[in-house]
This record gives structure tokens, sequence and C-alpha cells, in this order.
């Protein structure tokens, strides 16, 4: 068998023959496998730069690596860590990567050159193929062997781990490998490979619901600053979760007894009369299920009331209440038996004996919503309170609810920091620093939707991920593609200070300050009935525009303005002689507000001619221009290419 085996490494190493795995020969435990998880079968490598390749073998052991013609040297450090740098290479394959050490060797075949990409984000770039328009049909032709899928496992961790390794494989793309890959990422890619014509390699790791803070490295936060409370509690849970989650508790509890008018007023305690309190459903998100809270974020109050026998109360249990979205604190009796973050995750809290009590007993929820959807949104079949003899209490209905507060009169709120998509560093630390220094193109950022409470600090925090990426990645070059937030959310009749739009405006500020940033503007293919669009096919399509134009190549972008200038005629809002404006469905650009001392918005009718628009009824107290500034505006500029032109805010100068 042996001999079978190190005969048909030779062959693959001289004919460039793809076996479907890697054939590693037998080796000591400790140097298997000799490559770094990132190097399999199919991977694609980055052209036009040096290939770094890394791995781990025996201390102090010589480690040859070789990769077409072009063979390398290696020493494994005291950790046995090694690395190589291999001579750049133009497009094509396949290749056989092989390393050697004290009698092992690794061979990795059917490896491609091209570009490769990383996409990143929330659950917009997590959103399936099989999940987007036209599925079946894309999925059916997806047949390009030169395109090579990777799709990095959900992996939160408090710090980086010692020995990373990415969870994933690369795939050589087929109606199987595409169905559960990110469809905007899939779609660029496939763009990017017809326009192109390399290989492409697609890297996705997205969490659903992440704060951008949770893609950031230590360092990167730290830099930032203003985060210390944050990453000395994870210290501490990464030492010991029960001091971590003490800790946490703490700073959860001080927030809603400092901010939450529900608390102040105990409406967690008996004493309070919720007779007026309105009936709510006991599942069901309730932007969907309660009228009077279709469009709200913020604090909510959920009570309800159960009787108990002497026998069921002294007894221990547990109370199960399914998801909330986002967070919550939750009393029994006026005693706080738990609280967490986490849209998707299920709350389950321990009921200590002495807390239940014969007769009446209220369980009282307050719920955070910070952006979409909110409540106890799980099966109602779920909640229950589990007594310790196995008996359960159903929790399926008789709820009622009460506002406390809206987001926009809150300071933010703590986010537990080891909390997967809502913490502080730990994506970063589970997804994103077990790639190493792969060799990168650029990265496709979808990602904002749970950041929009802060979109001031998102002007630091976007910018700040693409210097942190950058020297994660040791490509200074590394393009940044971002998708700008689609329309999501009601329709205005009025001017709004819009969290959307601010967010949307931030993402645009620090794209055009970076030379190596694009935007691939949404605005019109949203759905402001559903945070998810499902036309990921034209998300691609803008992605790959940019990412093209970022290369030097003449590819049609979504109109920006260059200048807002003021004179006797009104206010004269330029932009670029190639933008080409139209105006869809009328004669006149809709959309357009000016702006006063005040911060009081108008809606305003305007003019397009040629590559201005010009606003006519400015007065001399108006400062500045809005276009396309709500949650789900109404505007009808385009350019060429049917590109909507992007969302802004800009002083009149």
């Amino acid at each position: 068998m042996r001999s079978f085996l190190l005969a048909a490494a030779a062959f693959a190493a001289l004919t460039g023959a793809s076996p479907t795995q890697a054939q590693v020969q037998p080796q000591a435990a400790a140097t298997a496998p000799l490559f770094d998880a990132m190097f399999q079968d199919h991977a694609v490598l980055q052209r036009g730069r040096p290939i770094k390749v890394w791995g781990r073998a025996a201390p102090g052991a010589a480690v040859s690596v070789s990769l077409g013609q072009a063979q390398i040297q290696a020493t494994a450090g005291l950790d046995g860590v090694w690395r190589a740098s291999l001579p750049t290479l133009t497009a094509g394959g396949p290749y056989v990567l092989t390393a050697r050490s004290a009698g092992a060797t690794q061979n990795v075949s059917d490896i491609m050159i091209g570009d490769v990409w990383l996409c990143s984000g929330q659950s917009n770039m997590e959103f399936t193929v099989r999940q987007a328009t036209n599925a079946e049909s894309e999925i059916g032709a997806a047949n390009d062997d030169k395109i090579r899928l990777f799709l990095v496992g959900r992996s939160s961790l408090p710090a980086p781990s010692a020995t990373p390794r990415a969870v994933g494989q690369w795939r050589v793309t087929s109606p199987q490998s595409v169905r559960d890959f990110s469809a905007a990422c899939y779609f660029m890619g496939r763009d990017l490979r017809r326009a192109e014509n390399v290989p492409v390699g697609l890297i996705a790791a997205s969490w659903g619901g992440s704060i951008i803070e949770d893609w950031l490295s230590r360092d990167a936060v730290e830099k930032l600053g203003g985060h210390q409370q944050a990453l000395n509690a994870l210290d501490a849970y990464a030492r010991d979760p029960a001091q971590g989650d003490a800790i946490w508790r703490r700073v959860t509890q001080d927030w809603w007894r400092a901010n939450d008018p529900g608390t102040k007023q105990g409406w967690h305690l008996a004493r309070t009369n919720d007779a007026d309190w309105a009936p709510i459903p006991a599942e069901g998100f309730w932007e969907s299920t309660v009228p009077g809270l279709a469009t709200f974020d913020g604090i909510v109050w959920l009570r309800k009331e159960i009787e108990l026998t002497a026998a069921q109360a002294r007894q221990a249990a547990t109370l199960e209440l399914g998801p909330v979205d986002d967070a919550d604190v939750t009393w029994i009796n006026g005693q706080y038996v738990g609280g967490q973050q986490g849209w998707d995750t299920p709350r389950t809290y321990a009921v200590p004996a002495g807390t239940l009590k014969a007769g009446r007993n209220l369980i009282a929820v307050g719920v955070l919503d910070t952006n979409g959807g909110g409540g106890a949104w799980g099966p109602a079949a779920n909640k229950r309170l589990v007594l310790a003899d196995g008996t359960a209490v159903s929790l399926s209905s008789g709820w009622r609810h009460r506002v406390a507060a809206p987001l926009g009169d809150l300071p933010n709120p703590p986010r537990t920091p080891w909390i997967g998509g809502s913490g502080t560093t730990t994506l970063y630390n589970g997804m994103i620093a077990p790639l190493g220094a792969y060799g990168l193109k650029g990265l496709a950022w979808y990602q904002g939707e749970s950041n929009i409470g802060d979109y001031v600090g998102y002007r630091r925090l976007l910018p700040a991920l693409f210097a942190d990426w950058r020297a994660r990645f040791e490509n200074p070059e590394m393009r940044m593609l971002v998708v700008q937030l689609a329309n999501f959310g009601p329709m205005a009749g009025q001017p709004t200070n819009s969290y959307w739009a601010a967010l949307r405006e931030s993402q645009r500020t620090v794209v055009n300050a970076d030379p190596l940033a694009g935007l691939a503007v949404a605005i019109d293919i949203g759905d402001r009935y559903d945070i998810h669009p499902t036309n990921k096919l034209e998300v691609g399509r803008r992605l790959a525009l940019e990412a093209r134009r970022l290369d030097g190549q003449a590819q049609p972008v979504s109109p920006q303005p260059i200048t807002v200038t003021r004179d006797a005629d009104g206010v004269h809002i330029r932009y670029a002689a190639s933008a080409q404006l139209v105006a869809h469905g009328s004669n006149r650009p809709v959309g357009f507000e000016l702006c006063g001392a005040d911060s009081a918005c108008r809606f305003v009718d305007a003019t397009l001619s040629q590559n201005e628009v010009v606003l006519s009824s400015a007065s001399a107290s108006d400062l500045k221009v809005r276009f396309c500034w709500a949650d789900s505006p109404v505007c009808n500029l385009y350019g060429p290419a049917g590109l909507p032109a992007a969302p802004f805010e800009a002083e009149i100068r």
C-alpha cells in the first residue's frame, strides 16, 4: 500500500494530475499534515503577488516546498510553525503544491492561480444561492470548475487560538457546492470570472446579525479606544467564564437601571398594575404581529402571570423563553433570573428553589430590540416553565406588553463581548485569524444593518476594519468593496432623520476616502418589507463592476455628486460628465431635500440638465442637500447600466 501511495504521489507531481483529496505520506503525528488547513485540493492562490504558504512540522525541521517549477526551503520554528514565500505566478493551473520534511510528504493537487476574494459581513452576505431569486436555475447552471468555493464554518472565540485552523473545505463549483454558499459572493465571482477569464477563489465568512466590532482584531479595537470595559470582561471570560458572566451581568443590570423607564418604575414587580397593558402574541416578531410596533425599535416589557400549587412552588425550575430579539432581562417574582443577547439565541434560565410561590407568580421580561423584528419570537409551544419534577407549565398565551422607550432615547446598550455576532473581536478570532495571511485580491463587505444605531461611530469602525484586514492579510493594496445598505422599512411622506440613511452616508464617506475602495449602491434593489432582499444577482453584478473599476478598467458607476454649490439660480449638484444622468419615469428627478440651520428639511423640486441637478427653490438659509434620505426612499435618478445615483448628504458650498 505504501509503495502505491508513493508512486501515485510521484505521478501526480510530474503530470499535474488532480486527485480529489490531498495525498499525505505516512509521517509522525506531530508533523501531519505539513500544510495549514487553507491549502487543500482545489484551492486558488492569488496571482501577481508572492505566494505565502505555511504549516507545521517538527520544531527546527527543514521543510522543502514546491509549486510547479518553483522550489523554496523553510525551517520550522520552536513552535513547529514554518512559513515560505513562493515566487509570483500568472493565472493558470492546475498545479501540485508539495511540502517535504523529515521523510514526510504532502501533495495538494488541482491548485489554480487566479484572483481570490474574501466575502464577509452579516446575514445579507450569508444569504445563500438557494434562497436567492431564480435559485433553481442558477444552481443548475453552476458548473464552472475554475470557480472554487471555501465556506468558513461559524466560530466565535474570546481570544485567538494558539493553533488556529480554518474550518472549511475548498470545493469546485457545482450545483451541490453552490447551494449553501453566499449568493452575493458567488454572483460577484461568476461575473469576474466571465470578464477576466482567470480562475476565481471565493472565501465566504459571514455571521447573521453581526456587528462590525466583532470582526475587528483586539489590536484594532484597542486603537479605536472606548472598548476597554468589554475587553477586560472578555479577558476575564477567557480565563473563567463564570467570572466573566458575573462581571457582565453587573454591567448590563447597571445599564437597565440607569436607562430603562420600565425598570425605574418597577415594571418587573408585582405591585405594577398591568391591567391596561395590551395583549401580545406569544410568538412572532412584534414588528409583524403587533400593528403598533410595526416600525418600533427600543424597549418593550412583556409580562405574564401563572398560578402554582404549593407543591410546585417549592421546586427549583427552568424557564424556557426561546429566542428573544435582541436582548432581554428576565425576572420572576421580582427576582432576576437571567439576561442575554443574541437575536437567535434561545433563552434558558435557572430558577432557584425559593423563587416561586404558591398562588400567583409574575414573569416579566424587558426586551431591547435594536433593529428590526423584536420580541420573544420563537414558537409559543416552546415557552414554558419546567419544574424540577419534570412537569411543565405552559407559557404559550396570556402575555401583555407595554412600550418603555424608543431606541433613539437610549444610549448604546452594552453587548456581551463573547457572544458571537454581537460581541467584540470573537468573529475575527474564530473566522478571520485562522485564514492567516492567505493571498487575497480583496474583500467584499455587506454589513451595517446591526450598526445603524451608531452611524457616527461607523465612520471610524469601517476604515479601522480596512486597515486591520490589510495588515492581517499582508496586502496594503487589498481592494475593499462595500455594499451600501439597501432600501428597507417604511416609506416616508415627509423628510425624516433616518438611521438607515445616515449609515449609508457613513459607508459612502469611508469608501470615497479610500482610493482602493468601491461602493456597490443597492438603494433600489431592497425590499421594504424584508431586510433580506433576494435579488443578490444584481448585488453581485454591482460588486464586480466596482472590482473591475478599481483595476483601472472603464466601468459604469453609480453617480455621486462632485460639487454642491449655490448661485443666483439656486443650488447646483454637479456629477461627473460620464454620469449619463436620467430620471426614470419622469422628466424630473425626485428625492432631493434642502435643509436649514435648524436641521429642518423639506422636499424640493429638481430639474436635470445633462450632468447637473438644479434646486431652484433654495434660500439663503439652506445649508445642506440630502438625496434619497429615508429607510425606503423614493428616488429615480440613475446613471449608466441601470445603476442608481448614490444617496448622499452634502453641505452647500
